[in-house]
């Protein structure tokens, strides 16, 4: 048995013992399941890109942007009803777990319909907007249409997952991850060099494996035991509960909105140079993408373990737990980003056959995977702000730090013949996540010094 695990349960014991190995047993399992969901993606690239040609390659990663423009208010909610589940199961409060889990459940699958409504409505409109490039675009739209099928099941898995995260259950989700991946994998090449279906391949067997693992998520919940339970009869939306899930993920859902659409914007701008600079960005962005979702492991920790502290009224482990996390993310981030930089041209020529293609990912990965360490330390106090019940401060802070900057450069600098290069728009990154980071530490300075008067917590 693992130490920190609740004997006979996958739950860990987030409120007391060592924090570091407890914090590597709650991302271990989350940050692999992470990994899994962008493999998701990673499939349909890497089988378009080598047996499909380059316009589906850039079709498809074009989208991502989009899709994550799509998705992350709702999921951003998710957010909500992880720090309510978590102050609650360290508090204790079965009553109020119980009305979160189906209050979550229901809100999950509401906004999935709409979510899938919009893609498959409006997905070509959207993407003319976005500046696609003429030779991708109705292979994007078609991608789009049929992906967003799935938006439903992508919700229920996401909010699923929340709520099991919030009793310190993060190898479940890993588990189901893992089948619905190696499905997704098996159907892209079914799909794609056999039936010859091109985009539409990969986006059909996206949907499929995203559906398996909402089943899966949802059948997990239903079997469970105590105020986890989900009872199908008893799916209602609790109003206080809905309230309050939605003041405080509705904050990092409208971050993670504005942020997508900061990053649709850049994909406009990249768009413009043409379909191979985004072919290669695309494929760089989807190999950052493994560096990041490891990294947003200790953000989801950090969000967790903070807020059932609050909950149990183990104060004095906040800011150990912000330290070790913060520690543990910079070694990810710098050794993880380093890595992929250093093999770049190998990871690349996964995707692509085009040693044109290769050299433009090489550039963005130079300029955004080295220092991406700084993104997770960013990432960590906004989830520490957020366990601790501010939600809106680090959205504005965040905001106007990461997004404001990006803008600002774009339709100023960057519009500039002297600045009109690729490498001047990924410098946005680094320069916009080492401002935030700085700007969160003085938050958390602010805030913590009021929790602690509120809550007659004295310092030596």
């Amino acid at each position: 048995m693992l130490s920190g695990k609740s004997k006979g349960s996958y739950k860990i014991d987030m409120c007391s013992g060592p924090i570091v190995s407890r914090l590597l047993l709650f991302t271990g399992p989350l940050a692999l399941s992470s990994v899994l969901q962008l493999l998701f993606n990673a499939a349909d690239i890497i089988v378009v890109g080598k047996y499909a040609g380059d316009n589906s390659l850039a079709a498809v990663g074009s989208v991502v942007p989009l899709v994550n423009l799509m998705i992350s208010t709702f999921v951003g909610l998710s957010v909500g009803s992880n720090v309510l589940a978590s102050r609650y199961y360290g508090s204790r409060n079965d009553e109020m777990m119980t009305k979160t889990v189906h209050t979550s459940v229901l809100i999950s699958l509401i906004s999935g319909v709409g979510l899938a409504v919009i893609g498959f409505v409006c997905s070509k409109q959207i993407l003319t907007w976005m500046s696609s490039p003429e030779e991708t675009l109705s292979l994007a739209s078609l991608y789009l249409r049929i992906y967003s099928l799935g938006m439903p099941a992508s919700m229920l898995y996401n909010f699923g997952s929340a709520l099991l995260r919030a009793v310190g259950d993060t190898r479940r989700p890993m588990v189901y991850l893992s089948i619905a991946g190696v499905v997704n994998v098996l159907l892209n090449l079914f799909f794609v060099i056999v039936l010859k279906m091109d985009v539409a391949g990969v986006a059909t067997a996206t949907v499929v494996s995203q559906v398996i693992s909402a089943i899966l998520v949802i059948r997990c919940l239903m079997s469970e035991s105590g105020a986890l339970r989900l009872v199908i009869k008893k799916l209602s939306i609790d109003r206080y509960t809905a309230l309050r899930i939605i003041g405080i993920g509705f904050p990092a859902g409208l971050q993670g909105m504005l942020f997508s659409f900061s990053n649709v914007i850049i994909q406009s701008s990249v768009n413009s140079f043409g379909a191979t600079v985004v072919a290669g960005n695309s494929a760089a962005m989807n190999i950052e993408g493994f560096v990041y979702m490891s990294m947003n492991s200790f953000y989801q920790a950090t969000i967790s373990f903070v807020s059932a502290n609050v909950g149990a009224r183990t104060f004095e482990r906040i800011n150990k737990i912000v330290i070790r996390a913060q520690v543990c993310v910079f070694l990810t981030g710098l050794i993880l980003g380093g890595t992929a930089y250093m093999f770049g041209h190998e990871l690349l020529s996964i995707y692509t056959n085009s040693e044109a293609v290769v050299d433009v990912g090489i550039i963005r990965m130079m300029y955004i995977c080295q220092p991406y360490f700084l993104c997770g330390m960013m990432d960590v106090m906004v989830g520490c702000l957020r366990g601790i019940g501010y939600a809106i401060l680090p959205m504005i802070v965040s905001l106007i730090g990461a997004c404001g900057l990006r803008l600002i450069w774009i339709f100023t600098f960057f519009r500039t013949p002297r600045f009109h290069e690729i490498k001047y728009l990924y410098l946005t990154y680094p320069a916009s996540w080492a401002v935030t980071f700085l700007a969160h530490i003085i938050c958390y300075l602010i805030v913590r010094k009021r929790f602690d008067r509120q809550h007659g917590i004295t310092r030596n």
